[in-house]
């Protein structure tokens, strides 16, 4: 499946193909039943290359319907990654085609109540660009996000949920509501007198049940063997003291007062607005006090003991900071709550859609570019040479006279012998070499055996073996070969999983009829390359932060070159790995001694590898100096990849020398 759906995409490149495959978009759409999420991936990328405005409905229905599903599975890591890739799939269809967007914010904002942070993250980053580029959904997102606002478990997503709220309530009623809930969400104040007037309340009721001695009751028991003891039960009542708390009330006593300088922030911004929206200094008066007895109260909190963590001097400046601003009331503050914040975010966006449109002009489809002075090509003038194939005589002559039919084989044969491995020596009865063909699932042998003797062999047979994740599909059949005779056998390789491999084996052959003559023949080994099966790949900073913390595997690779500039190593580690560096190239700017960046790759299995290069430069004559953390799934995999960098390293060093 996994080949079919590159083919396809290999077809989406030609103009002709992707019209047609436009129509077909519905059956390609089908494919997501399978279970297997590197499918899935692939089939989604496709879709959205292929969506055109007349099929969109479609696709977005059954893509509502693929997230409404995930709802009654089994939550694992599969369906987790499942729905954030249906997330992103209908952000962009969203984006895109803005009027299919009230039937997609609904569905995806019940997605927030849910554990998983990441499909969470993902909808309330499609909520705040929708909102920010498109004025008529903001009636549509907000109530909704307002209903599922005291749902949301992860503060993450509590925080991004605020800052949204905070920033696109532009109305009177809106702002009233945003702020009803968010008391609601607090429960009652002054937050550290009714924790307090709580806790006394709960102190004394202990007391009171425990003050009458309980009544015991003791009942005589024969154990087994046969002696008696006594049991004793004693009546008491257990204090049901477990209420639970609102939701931003809960996080606060937790100590994650990270929340609490974002509603900090929330708050001014509802207040700021509120005052430029109504008249009267009475009303302006009252919601800023309230929304500065709110801020006064999560200080208090923090700084007096009764949450798990104090509260942190940044957080606390930043509260503090927010009700100077309120009760200053001055012009350019106000300016910067109210005009520059949701500036920085339309910058933000403008940035990431130049990103966008860069990348996709690199991923554009080839056009075939003609020269003016280009010759062309008529069907009358091919004719049929004796094998039977086509040749335009007018482009062989062309070609013939630049040089460049010789140039091209040359290029071919050289890339041929490339794959070229000798297993055994010229001096050895059985010559023996193979042609690698590595494809993207197996690994395909085609050996050449030359008999350099004058007898006969027989039951010539080719013993493969296998060290890594590799399985050898079914065993060479035994061959005889004549004196000074050669033949081809050939041996296919299945390939499970991203690591070095080792083929290795012999050749065995018998010289006459007797058994005891039964000659062997060992076989060099031969390596295959982790190279093959990885491609750069792109992911987000939190994706990778979540990988990173869960990976278990790290290999840890210390530099050793001739390079002497940070920048220049790292082009030079991104050509050996075929790893993309996810840090922006606007971080990477400037010339300084230090260089720091997140690299990323995924193989062909949906295997991920995650790098952290870390480089650093003493001298401005001597090579760079650091080391590069390499994080995967599995142990081989971060093994076989830290051996690549390693021995590219010193291939660098020795050609540097």
């Amino acid at each position: 499946k996994l080949i079919v759906l590159d083919r396809l995409l290999a077809f989406r490149e030609t103009p002709a193909h992707k019209k047609v495959l436009q129509e077909l978009v519905m059956d390609v759409v089908r494919v997501l039943v399978t279970p297997a999420i590197e499918v899935r991936r692939k089939t989604l990328d496709l879709v959205m290359e292929l969506v055109t405005s007349r099929t969109v409905g479609e696709v977005v229905q059954v893509l509502r319907k693929e997230a409404s599903k995930t709802h009654d599975t089994t939550e694992t890591d599969d369906v987790g990654k499942y729905r954030q890739l249906l997330v992103r799939s209908l952000h962009r269809c969203s984006i895109q085609f803005p009027d299919v967007a009230p039937k997609t914010i609904p569905l995806l904002v019940e997605f927030l109540g849910d554990s998983d942070k990441l499909s969470a993250g993902d909808v309330l980053e499609f909520i705040r660009e929708a909102v920010q580029r498109h004025d008529h959904l903001r009636p549509i997102a907000l109530p909704k996000l307002l209903e599922v606002f005291p749902q949301i478990k992860d503060a993450q997503t509590y925080r991004a949920a605020m800052w949204v709220l905070g920033e696109f309530a532009v109305d009177v009623n809106s702002i009233k509501s945003v702020m009803a809930e968010l008391r609601r969400c607090l429960g009652e104040l002054p937050i550290v007198d009714s924790e307090l007037r709580k806790a006394g309340a709960e102190e004394e009721e202990d007391g009171k049940s425990s003050t009458p001695a309980a009544p015991a009751s003791s009942a005589r028991k024969v154990t087994a063997d046969g002696t008696y003891a006594t049991q004793s039960v004693f009546a008491g009542s257990v204090s049901s003291s477990t209420e639970t708390k609102p939701p931003l009330r809960q996080h606060l006593l937790d100590g994650n007062f990270f929340i609490g300088s974002a509603l900090a922030a929330m708050l001014t911004k509802l207040a700021v607005r509120y005052v430029q929206l109504v008249e009267g200094e009475p009303k302006q008066n009252s919601f800023c006090g309230e929304a500065m007895l709110i801020m006064a109260c999560v200080l208090h909190l923090g700084r007096s003991g009764l949450p798990k963590k104090a509260i942190m001097d940044d957080d606390a400046d930043r509260i503090a900071t927010c009700l100077r601003v309120l009760a200053e009331r001055n012009a350019v503050t106000f300016d910067i709550f109210h005009q520059q914040s949701r500036q920085v975010l339309d910058n933000m966006l403008l940035v990431r859609h130049e990103e966008e449109e860069k990348h996709k002009v690199a991923k554009d489809e080839k056009v075939d570019q003609v020269q003016i002075d280009d010759p062309i090509n008529f069907a009358q003038l091919t004719v049929r040479e004796d094998n039977a194939s086509a040749e335009n005589r007018l482009e062989a002559s062309l070609l013939a006279a630049v040089g460049e039919t010789a140039k091209k084989q040359e290029e071919m044969s050289s890339s041929k012998l490339n794959k070229v491995h000798q297993l055994t020596g010229f001096s050895d009865p059985v010559y023996a070499e193979a042609y690698v063909s590595v494809n993207q699932f197996d690994i395909i042998l085609d050996v050449l055996v030359v008999n350099q003797t004058s007898d006969v062999l027989q039951g010539l047979t080719l013993e493969l073996a296998t060290l890594g994740d590799l399985k050898l599909m079914e065993k060479p059949q035994p061959c005889m070969l004549g004196p000074h005779d050669f033949t081809n056998i050939k041996a296919n390789i299945k390939v499970a999983s991203t690591e070095n491999g080792i083929i290795f084996g012999n050749i065995v052959y018998d010289v006459g009829s007797s058994q005891a003559d039964r000659c062997c023949v060992v076989l060099s080994n031969i390596h295959i390359d982790i190279m093959d099966y990885l491609s750069p790949a792109s992911c987000t900073e939190q994706e990778f932060r979540q990988m990173w913390a869960d990976f278990e595997w790290e290999n840890k690779v210390y530099i050793n070159t001739n390079i002497c500039e940070p920048h220049a190593y790292l082009e030079h580690l991104l050509s050996i790995t075929n790893m993309r560096c996810l840090t922006p190239a606007k971080a990477l700017k400037g010339q300084s001694i230090f260089l720091a960046a997140n690299l990323y790759a995924r193989s062909v299995f949906g295997e991920d590898a995650l790098a952290n290069v870390s480089v650093e430069r003493t001298n401005p004559d001597s090579p760079v100096i650091g080391h590069i953390r390499i994080r995967t799934r599995s142990q081989g995999m971060a093994l076989s990849l830290g051996d690549k960098v390693t021995l590219s390293q010193k291939k660098a060093v020795n050609s540097g020398s």
